[in-house]
């Protein structure tokens, strides 16, 4: 059986991340990709806002809250209040952070390299699918897909859902994304 979207994404994920990580410890560095879009950001202009950070970085604003915090408990970045009133916050690298700049541009030039070499191997550029998908569904999105494509069976007469308990229907697999 073929793995469905999400199982497969998940395990190019893992096989992306795990190797960039790796690369990471095979230079010394304590430092996770998660880290790259925003330090790639602060490595450009000297602060942003979480806001400016999320949107500049092409990350949901949660997931640049999330990604700040750990960096500063690292040592990466430092916050401060800023803006008129003080209720923003300013994020900064820190010297920690600045200091390890050289390094990762290093890494980084390594891994743009790596990916030119996948995508020169594929039929199609996983950048530029990647990219094309993520427009798509900025436009119409998955969750809007999904509710259109149960409209649609409803409309051709197709299968209920089973709503009894999952423990009662033994004969269907856990195969679902």
């Amino acid at each position: 059986m073929k793995p469905g979207l999400g199982t497969q994404l998940r395990h190019l994920i893992e096989l992306l991340d795990g190797a960039v990580e790796q690369a990471y410890v095979d230079a010394g560095l304590d430092y996770r990709p998660r880290y790259t879009p925003v330090m790639r950001v602060l490595a450009e202009q000297a602060s942003a806002t979480v806001g400016e950070l999320a949107a500049l970085a092409g990350l949901t604003q949660p997931a640049a809250t999330q990604t700040v915090a750990l960096m500063v408990k690292k040592g990466l970045l430092t916050v401060a209040a800023g803006g008129a009133d003080g209720r923003q916050r300013v994020v900064r690298l820190s010297a920690t952070g600045e200091t390890l700049l050289p390094r990762l541009r290093v890494c980084w030039q390594a891994t743009k390299s790596a990916a030119d070499s996948l995508d020169a191997e594929l039929a199609f550029p996983l950048s530029a699918c990647l990219g094309q998908a993520i427009a798509v569904l900025e436009t119409r999105s998955f969750g809007a897909r999904i509710r259109d494509a149960n409209l649609q069976r409803l409309r051709d007469g197709g299968p209920q859902p089973d709503t009894a308990p999952a423990q009662a229907r033994p004969h269907l697999n856990d195969q679902a994304e």
